[in-house]
């Protein structure tokens, strides 16, 4: 291959460590709460709404005032702009503002000489409500009406007609929880004055754009006025794409009004309580069959638990609909997706955005069907796969990159699925008490934002006299490691070891009008855009040293061993300095739109994404029939992130996104009481997975084949794809359900989590 080409890096690209993984582990790597507080800083809270939905009739800060420390109070008629942190509907009010549409929504904002001050004051406000009817559940807001938008219909075919003339029908439901992000680093922003009423926001964000330009809209300036920066994230997960423009807003706010530099670190409870949550949904399915479990129909309805605003839930719902068929052909499919409103805090971007609700939901009904078959649920799944002549998507994409069968007998093998399986069978017919499960499920997911502008990136890349090398990009770090990636692709570029690349923090005033860092698009958009940064640089100093050294621009190569210029060798440094003093520009930005893409919305039809990344995950657990408690004992992944561009880092988020899924299938609760207040909303009471949940045994393959698209160096994403392999854990803690009765052909009724209590209920379900 050509040198250059950058489908292909010049060497096979290294398993390098996260570039801050040394400052991480010695409690140096600098987050927004690290960053040095200038003098007369300004520490905020909010005063928090006590209602689900209310008029508000009357605020008396008088005492939050005359707390000691207390500087000033806000409220919404303090907003000099537009009252507003929504990226969609412009519906999320940065403080109420006649209204209260959630418990816990931000009514009045505190600026303090310290944070313990600011929080203390803010529990003073006396705020009055006319208390109105909330909407707490999904079928309070059905009943209501109530939704953020009208409900969505994806189909193809005719599903009714093919249900009646089903050969086998089946029917059932599925309730998914939510799951709170749980980041390290909570939602967090500083901002500080410039000259001429110019402001400076550091925030813990995923999207710099949105908050400079929400910023700006809040209070009447210009966005060339707002710069926002982001070094790095203490996590983020979606939880920052959307929702931590709210806090970066208010410490604007206070900035404008006292001139001062203003610091919002939230307080985890408040955090969990203010911050949206992954969308829960009510599930329901009808089913046509034949007696080898291939689908004929599929009729699937999702309720998703909305919120408050609109904020993201269009397209996340969107999401789940695009991802109802996971890896399996679906002749004859009607898919409806109702968004709820309720009056809880908006749910928001998580991981997956979407798509692990439909795929749980699609893995769900294949389990159904073996139930009711006899059958291995394997072979179902299997037989249902995408293959030639039944390629094409509910939404009329077709698909060109399926290895999902390959994938699945590699895995199938390697990891003794049949073989294990027939052992837990005659574990578990010795065994009263504990019962073993395994199951193997599939992973499509498709790579793009589904809102097609977004799909799109930019880069800045400046080489120094000295061969020294600095990279500015529109995506942010949160632990995912972006930076490491785009340091090998601009390093690779010029054939020098990744230490001469320095990435810096991502600033709306080096790279405008990015997109937020989410959809698993952050390496395929920005390391395209830096390549190109980078091709661009390499390109006029291959010209010049071609002219130099009398050759011609081919014969100028960038190697790992120096730059090669005809007869002529020298250092890249040397090559730098050549480039310098004879005035050629070593800066350059560099911009990459994702190709091939396009989607109507108002039909559902279109191709909304660029490639599909696959995976399949074998996981074996036991149960405790007497407790509801179960362990994962065992899990096989075989993941597919094309050529890689780091093992090591690819590795990490397979693992991270794995647990992550265990712990929303398994674990975490999210509920709400009859008057919408949450009542899980801290560590005491939400239960994130820890390392004893990992498996004893976790084996993670890469699968060894590159993607089929021109993306950076042939490379798939891996961000948001491994979270869903966790499916196979729920698959397979219903399996061992299953097992207490035998002889009963039927699915355990066992919704998502599955906690201890969920599961005993599910067992007596069974036995009854």
């Amino acid at each position: 291959m050509a040198e250059g080409n950058p489908l292909w890096p010049q060497a096979a690209m290294p398993a390098l460590p996260h570039d801050s993984a040394h400052l991480h582990v010695a409690g140096l790597a600098r987050y927004v709460d690290d960053e040095p507080e200038l003098p007369g800083t300004l520490h905020l809270a909010f005063g928090l709404s006590s209602e689900a939905r209310a008029r508000i009739t009357g605020i008396d800060l008088e005492r939050v005032l005359a707390f000691p420390g207390v500087v000033a109070v806000y409220t919404a008629a303090d907003i000099p702009g537009e009252n507003n942190v929504g990226p969609i509907a412009h519906d999320d009010r940065v403080l109420a503002d006649g209204e209260v549409v959630s418990h816990g929504q931000p009514v009045f904002l505190v600026a303090a000489e310290t944070r313990l001050a600011a929080r203390k004051a803010a529990r003073l406000g006396k705020v009055t409500y006319e208390a109105l009817e909330p909407a707490i559940t999904s079928a309070q807001a059905r009943a209501a009406g109530s939704r953020i938008e009208a409900d969505q219909r994806m189909a193809r075919g005719d599903a009714d007609g093919a249900l009646a003339a089903a050969e086998h029908r089946l029917a059932g439901s599925l309730r998914i929880g939510a799951q709170d992000h749980f980041y390290l680093e909570g939602q967090v922003a500083h901002a500080r004055p410039g000259e001429d009423g110019q402001i400076h926001v550091v925030s813990s964000s995923q999207h710099p754009s949105e908050v400079q330009h929400l910023v700006a809209h809040l209070l009447g300036k210009p966005s060339a006025d707002v710069t926002v920066e982001v070094r790095r994230m203490g996590g983020a997960f979606g939880g920052k794409e959307s929702q931590a423009a709210l806090f970066a807003a208010a410490a604007a706010l206070v900035v404008h009004h006292t001139g001062r530099p203003a610091k919002f670190r939230c307080d985890r409870d408040d955090d969990m309580i203010v911050t949206g949550k992954r969308h829960d949904f009510e599930v329901d399915y009808d089913v046509g069959h034949d007696a080898e479990g291939r689908l004929c129909a599929v009729k699937l309805r999702f309720a998703g638990r909305c919120g408050a605003t609109m904020d993201l839930s269009p397209g996340i719902n969107d999401r789940t609909m695009f991802h109802a068929d996971n890896c399996y052909f679906l002749p004859d499919v009607e898919i409806v997706s109702e968004r709820l409103k309720t009056n809880t805090v908006s749910a928001t971007a998580f991981r997956g955005f979407g798509g692990p609700q439909g795929m749980l939901a699609i893995e769900r009904v294949c389990d159904h069907v073996a139930a009711q078959l006899g059958l291995d649920p394997l072979d179902v799944r299997i037989r249902n796969l995408y293959g030639p002549g039944r390629d094409v998507t509910p939404y009329d994409m077709t698909i060109e990159d399926n290895i999902a069968p390959e994938l699945i007998a590699r895995l199938r093998e390697t990891a003794r699925y049949d073989a294990r399986r027939e052992a837990i069978a005659a574990f578990n017919a010795g065994s009263p008490v504990l019962k073993k499960g395994i199951a193997l499920t599939l992973v499509k997911f498709g790579i793009s934002f589904t809102t097609t502008h977004l799909n799109q990136a930019g880069a800045l890349v400046h080489v120094y006299s000295d061969g020294s090398i600095q990279a500015n990009h529109g995506g942010t770090e949160m632990g995912q490691g972006l930076h490491i990636k785009i340091a090998q692709i601009v390093a690779d570029v010029f054939g020098v070891g990744v230490d001469a690349v320095r990435i810096t923090a991502t600033r709306t005033d080096k790279v405008p009008n990015t997109s937020a860092t989410a959809a698993s698009s952050g390496a395929d958009l920005n390391g395209m855009a830096a390549w190109r940064a980078a091709m661009t640089i390499r390109a006029r100093m291959a010209d010049f040293l071609a002219h130099v050294f009398g050759c011609g621009a081919d014969d100028v190569r960038f190697t790992p061993e120096g730059v090669v210029a005809g007869a002529a060798r020298m250092s890249f440094a040397e090559a730098a300095r050549k480039a310098w003093l004879g005035r050629i520009s070593l800066s350059s930005t560099g911009f990459y739109a994702t190709p091939e893409i396009e989607y109507d919305r108002a039909s559902h039809r279109g191709r909304p994404f660029y490639y599909f990344a696959y995976g399949a995950a074998v996981s074996e657990v036991v149960v405790d029939t007497l407790t509801g408690e179960h362990r994962v004992l065992a899990v096989d992944i075989l993941h597919d992130v094309g050529r890689s561009l780091n093992p090591a880092i690819d590795r990490g988020q397979i693992e991270g996104g794995f647990l992550q899924g265990q712990g929303w299938l398994t674990t975490e609760v999210v509920e709400w009481d009859a008057k919408g207040r949450l009542l899980n909303h801290s560590p005491a009471t939400y239960k994130v997975p820890t390392a004893s949940d990992r498996p004893k045994r976790m084996r993670i393959d890469l699968w060894d084949g590159e993607n089929v698209k021109p993306t950076i160096h042939r490379s798939k994403a891996v961000g948001e794809p491994p979270l869903m392999l966790a499916n196979s854990v729920f698959s397979a803690i219903s399996a061992a359900i299953a097992a207490t009765a035998p002889d009963v052909r039927d699915m355990p009724r066992l919704d998502a989590p599955a906690t201890p209590e969920a599961v005993l209920r599910a067992i007596a379900g069974m036995r009854a």
